[in-house]
């Protein structure tokens, strides 16, 4: 009986020394820990500047919000860093459809359309059609949710 307490209190230990160095390591090869991937790495500049979903670079990469943001070019992610409310989509990325449902769902960057200078995104094309149908209404419903739910940030 004890030494099953001292293989268990052993297991424990390294699991926590595992978890401890796992986190090290991440900081040591330059990779803040927690911090997620922004819109599948696209340029959310690209979207206002070229009209179109276009994957940016980790050559090109700012900090913002608890995320990493990947962009073309310097120009376009020192546009971002001037002025990250302007080009970052609603909802923190997640999808506007979703947000209507007061739920937080992962998007497909392809499946965008900014309305008054903003850049919503959909998880899907089902979810896209549906937000279309009634965008203003849509977006009120979700702007609500999104300040209930998640204050906002």
């Amino acid at each position: 009986m004890k030494s099953r307490k001292t293989i268990g209190a052993i297991l424990i230990g390294f699991l926590f020394v595992l978890f401890i160095l796992t986190g090290v390591i991440g900081i040591a090869a330059g990779k803040p820990p927690m911090v997620d991937l922004a819109i599948k790495g696209y340029d959310t500049v690209a979207y206002f500047k070229d009209g179109k979903a276009l994957k940016g670079s980790e050559s090109f990469a700012f900090q913002w919000h608890g995320m990493t943001w990947h962009f073309l070019t310097e120009e376009n992610r020192d546009m971002f860093a001037a002025s990250p409310e302007k080009y970052a989509p609603q909802y923190d990325g997640y999808c506007a459809w979703a947000m209507t449902e007061a739920r937080k769902a992962h998007t497909d960057p392809e499946l965008w359309k900014i309305v008054d200078g903003k850049l919503y995104l959909n998880c899907n094309k089902a979810a896209y059609e549906k937000w279309s149908r009634d965008i203003p209404g849509n977006i009120k419903k979700a702007d609500t949710n999104w300040i209930r739910f998640y204050g906002g940030n």
